[in-house]
């Protein structure tokens, strides 16, 4: 009897404390900055494409 009670405080143990941890990684992640030097997209600060601006974000007018 004792052995299932221990296994269950076992196991709800290990998932608390993995909840924990992938919660504590999610807090810990930066956004990147999008509009942050007036253009619409994401401009790449390292390697060899530094400067050029990824993906820009425009929204197409609606046609009547």
């Amino acid at each position: 009897m004792t052995n299932r009670f221990s296994q269950l405080y076992k196991s709800s143990a290990i998932k608390k404390n993995s909840q924990k941890i992938s919660l504590q990684l999610s807090k810990n992640q930066t956004a990147v900055e999008v509009n942050g030097g007036g253009s619409s997209g994401y401009t790449l600060k390292n390697g060899p494409r530094k400067g050029q601006i990824l993906k820009h974000l425009k929204t197409e007018p609606k046609k009547l």
